[in-house]
């Protein structure tokens, strides 16, 4: 049975689970039926930092334009334009043993592609979660569910997983951005 977390609340994800050194965050989400002609197409991100919370290099942001880390260690599974179906809308796996030191906390975002012109923001989503699940056993380790909290929001960081001593730990954050994917990459250091 997986845990179920609510904002703001913090979990050890290695320690209580001996053996978890990979894993696939799962992300999902619905639309409100509205009549603005055009798809959803949210996109999910991560964003590899250092103890600061920064990004080193670009190639530690991981998106629909750069689906594979330098090293191999995290991976985005594809882009779902439309968020239609059940369970998982993207993924990205994470191999802990495989990161590179510099990397100490993992942000996982979603953003809404063409926000601003197509006139969309998370009040219009919902439904949206996160899951971690073990690789190895297909086990859904954690889940959060992020509720309604957004109105004009067009970018959300979901949660970050943090290193903390040799384990790595989770961070239910749900914390709203105006300003799309670049507001984001300017939280984590990165020139837009």
């Amino acid at each position: 049975m997986a845990i179920s977390l609510s904002k703001g609340q913090r979990i050890d994800l290695t320690k209580t689970n001996p053996g978890l050194t990979e894993v696939i965050i799962g992300l999902g989400w619905d639309t409100n039926k509205y009549s603005g002609g055009h798809d959803f197409d949210l996109d999910a991100s991560a964003f590899l930092a250092d103890a600061n919370g920064k990004v080193q290099h670009d190639t530690d942001f991981i998106f629909y334009n750069n689906m594979v880390s330098s090293n191999g260690a995290v991976k985005h599974t594809g882009d779902n334009r439309t968020g239609e179906g059940d369970g998982d809308d993207e993924q990205i796996t994470i191999d802990f043993p495989a990161l590179p030191a510099h990397v100490e906390k993992i942000g996982i975002t979603v953003t809404i592609h063409d926000a601003d012109a197509r006139g969309q923001n998370f009040g219009q989503v919902s439904n949206a979660f996160v899951r971690v699940v073990d690789a190895k056993t297909d086990r859904e380790v954690l889940r959060y569910d992020l509720g309604e909290d957004f109105s004009i929001e067009t970018a959300v960081v979901i949660c970050e997983l943090y290193k903390h001593g040799q384990d790595w730990k989770f961070n239910a954050i749900g914390s709203g951005f105006s300003g799309g994917l670049a507001a984001l990459c300017q939280n984590y250091g990165l020139q837009v």
